[in-house]
């Protein structure tokens, strides 16, 4: 570590937890944010000016108006743009140290399975729940922890999957793909802009956490958020043992 990083990490390295060791984890790792909209504005924000080496941001979409109420990675003169590399313009001014690939094409199929193999931490950013499942399938499969958030309305989740862990749960265990789920998303629905702040912050902090290897990651529980009135609940995540998902692969493990 340079003495300019020295510098800029010098908050976190005086953490006890942290240390120099817990920064140098954060420079020499990696993580992957599927979706470059409300939560994973915020989300990047943070890894990046934490220090996250190498971050992919995920998002085959483009800039618009409405967009900018909420997802504080764009700005007015870059509507149009994609996503990806809006964020990547706006990572690089705030910490020019860190390495931002911008991924343009959907996150599906083979490209989901090489982008998920290759990172340390997945952040599902998205808002639908399809790719939802296709990203947790894919973590599953590659043994990488997932933080995963959501936010519509006036009402947010976050929750942790680690599953480098045997007995963890996936996203799959609590919300099985049925086929049925109604597709909501701020489009149709609205949402309230601080509140996709709250959660892609929680994303953040806990891929950091995971990254860093300090405290006690979310991993077991989800937690919801009710902006509206501001309280928070926890609710316990267990695996489900015959989970079509992470079952199978723990049962040939």
């Amino acid at each position: 570590m340079n003495d300019d990083q020295l510098l800029r990490y010098a908050r976190h390295i005086l953490l006890d937890e942290f240390g120099i060791e817990g920064q140098q984890r954060l420079l020499d790792g990696c993580a992957l944010v599927v979706g470059a909209g409300g939560l994973g504005s915020p989300a990047a924000v943070y890894l990046a000016s934490a220090g996250v080496g190498r971050i992919v941001l995920a998002d085959h979409d483009t800039v618009e108006l409405s967009n900018l109420q909420r997802q504080i990675l764009h700005t007015t003169d870059r509507l149009g743009q994609h996503k990806a590399e809006s964020g990547r313009t706006m990572l690089a001014g705030i910490n020019p140290q860190v390495q931002v690939r911008p991924q343009l094409q959907r996150l599906q199929g083979e490209l989901l399975e090489q982008e998920v193999a290759a990172c340390d931490v997945v952040l599902d950013c998205t808002d639908n729940f399809a790719t939802r499942h296709a990203i947790n399938a894919a973590c599953v499969r590659h043994r990488k922890p997932l933080v995963s958030g959501a936010a519509i309305r006036f009402g947010g989740q976050v929750g942790v999957f680690d599953l480098r862990r045997a007995g963890a749960a996936c996203y799959h265990c609590l919300f099985p793909d049925t086929g049925e789920n109604d597709e909501v998303n701020c489009a149709t629905m609205g949402v309230f802009a601080p509140l996709v702040g709250i959660i892609g912050s929680v994303q953040a902090a806990e891929a950091l956490k995971l990254l860093a290897a300090v405290g006690e990651s979310l991993d077991g529980r989800m937690l919801w958020l009710d902006a509206l009135a501001m309280q928070w609940r926890s609710v316990k995540v267990a695996r489900d043992p015959e989970c079509a998902v992470c079952g199978a692969r723990r049962a040939g493990a």
